[in-house]
Protein backbone atom coordinates (compact mmCIF):
# COMPACT_ATOMS: atom_id res chain seq x y z
CA UNK A 1 0.00 0.00 0.00
CA UNK A 2 1.44 3.41 -0.93
CA UNK A 3 1.03 6.51 1.15
CA UNK A 4 -0.90 9.28 -0.49
CA UNK A 5 0.67 12.72 -0.31
CA UNK A 6 -1.42 15.27 1.53
CA UNK A 7 0.39 18.12 -0.24
CA UNK A 8 -1.36 19.40 -3.38
CA UNK A 9 0.34 19.11 -6.75
CA UNK A 10 2.50 22.26 -7.10
CA UNK A 11 1.48 22.50 -10.76
CA UNK A 12 -2.12 23.13 -9.70
CA UNK A 13 -1.03 26.63 -8.56
CA UNK A 14 0.39 27.57 -11.96
CA UNK A 15 0.87 29.94 -13.55
CA UNK A 16 1.85 32.31 -10.78
CA UNK A 17 1.19 35.99 -11.35
CA UNK A 18 4.37 37.99 -12.00
CA UNK A 19 4.04 39.68 -8.59
CA UNK A 20 3.55 36.37 -6.76
CA UNK A 21 6.54 34.89 -8.59
CA UNK A 22 8.79 37.78 -7.57
CA UNK A 23 7.63 37.72 -3.95
CA UNK A 24 8.32 33.98 -3.72
CA UNK A 25 11.73 34.52 -5.35
CA UNK A 26 12.49 37.26 -2.81
CA UNK A 27 11.73 34.82 0.02
CA UNK A 28 13.69 31.92 -1.50
CA UNK A 29 16.95 32.74 0.32
CA UNK A 30 15.80 33.98 3.72
CA UNK A 31 12.83 35.31 5.66
CA UNK A 32 12.04 38.97 5.00
CA UNK A 33 9.64 41.57 6.34
CA UNK A 34 7.32 43.48 4.03
CA UNK A 35 9.59 46.42 3.30
CA UNK A 36 12.50 44.01 2.78
CA UNK A 37 10.40 42.15 0.17
CA UNK A 38 9.61 45.44 -1.60
CA UNK A 39 13.32 46.33 -1.70
CA UNK A 40 14.37 42.85 -2.85
CA UNK A 41 11.84 42.78 -5.69
CA UNK A 42 12.83 46.26 -6.84
CA UNK A 43 16.53 45.33 -6.77
CA UNK A 44 16.02 42.00 -8.60
CA UNK A 45 13.98 43.67 -11.35
CA UNK A 46 16.10 46.83 -11.67
CA UNK A 47 13.08 48.83 -10.49
CA UNK A 48 10.79 47.43 -13.20
CA UNK A 49 8.45 46.04 -10.55
CA UNK A 50 7.67 48.47 -7.76
CA UNK A 51 5.39 46.94 -5.16
CA UNK A 52 3.28 49.19 -2.98
CA UNK A 53 2.47 48.29 0.61
CA UNK A 54 -1.24 47.72 0.02
CA UNK A 55 -0.63 45.46 -2.97
CA UNK A 56 2.09 43.55 -1.15
CA UNK A 57 0.10 42.90 2.02
CA UNK A 58 -2.94 41.77 0.05
CA UNK A 59 -0.68 39.38 -1.89
CA UNK A 60 1.02 38.15 1.30
CA UNK A 61 -2.39 37.32 2.80
CA UNK A 62 -3.35 35.42 -0.36
CA UNK A 63 -0.05 33.49 -0.42
CA UNK A 64 -0.48 32.61 3.26
CA UNK A 65 -4.02 31.41 2.56
CA UNK A 66 -2.65 29.15 -0.17
CA UNK A 67 0.01 27.87 2.28
CA UNK A 68 2.85 29.02 0.02
CA UNK A 69 4.33 31.29 2.70
CA UNK A 70 4.02 31.58 6.47
CA UNK A 71 5.06 33.95 9.16
CA UNK A 72 8.62 33.13 10.18
CA UNK A 73 9.83 32.58 13.70
CA UNK A 74 13.34 33.49 12.55
CA UNK A 75 14.29 37.07 13.39
CA UNK A 76 17.45 39.17 13.34
CA UNK A 77 19.18 40.17 16.56
CA UNK A 78 17.08 42.54 18.69
CA UNK A 79 19.33 45.55 18.01
CA UNK A 80 18.81 45.06 14.25
CA UNK A 81 15.08 44.41 14.46
CA UNK A 82 11.81 46.18 15.10
CA UNK A 83 9.45 43.93 17.07
CA UNK A 84 6.48 45.24 15.06
CA UNK A 85 7.80 43.69 11.86
CA UNK A 86 6.35 40.46 10.59
CA UNK A 87 8.78 38.22 8.74
CA UNK A 88 7.65 35.78 6.05
CA UNK A 89 9.25 32.63 4.66
CA UNK A 90 8.50 30.04 2.00
CA UNK A 91 6.79 26.85 3.06
CA UNK A 92 7.91 23.55 1.50
CA UNK A 93 4.83 23.79 -0.76
CA UNK A 94 5.74 27.36 -1.69
CA UNK A 95 9.26 26.29 -2.65
CA UNK A 96 7.84 23.43 -4.77
CA UNK A 97 5.39 25.80 -6.50
CA UNK A 98 8.16 28.33 -7.17
CA UNK A 99 10.35 25.60 -8.65
CA UNK A 100 7.49 24.31 -10.83
CA UNK A 101 6.75 27.78 -12.18
CA UNK A 102 10.41 28.48 -12.90
CA UNK A 103 10.61 25.18 -14.79
CA UNK A 104 7.49 26.19 -16.75
CA UNK A 105 9.07 29.54 -17.65
CA UNK A 106 12.37 27.88 -18.52
CA UNK A 107 10.56 25.50 -20.90
CA UNK A 108 8.85 28.46 -22.57
CA UNK A 109 12.16 30.28 -23.05
CA UNK A 110 13.77 27.12 -24.47
CA UNK A 111 10.87 26.77 -26.91
CA UNK A 112 11.31 30.43 -27.88
CA UNK A 113 14.99 29.79 -28.56
CA UNK A 114 14.18 26.67 -30.55
CA UNK A 115 11.80 28.71 -32.70
CA UNK A 116 14.38 31.50 -32.93
CA UNK A 117 12.13 34.03 -31.24
CA UNK A 118 14.53 34.48 -28.33
CA UNK A 119 18.27 34.54 -28.87
CA UNK A 120 20.54 32.63 -26.53
CA UNK A 121 22.59 34.92 -24.27
CA UNK A 122 25.89 34.09 -26.05
CA UNK A 123 24.46 35.19 -29.42
CA UNK A 124 23.09 38.46 -28.00
CA UNK A 125 26.62 39.62 -27.14
CA UNK A 126 28.01 38.89 -30.59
Amino acid sequence: MSKRSTQPDPRSFLPLTPLALHVLLALAERPLHGYGIIQEVAARTDGLIGLRSGTLYTLLQRLQGLRLIRESGERPAAEEDDERRRYYELTPLGRAVLEADLRRLEAAVLEGRHKRIVRSPSKERA
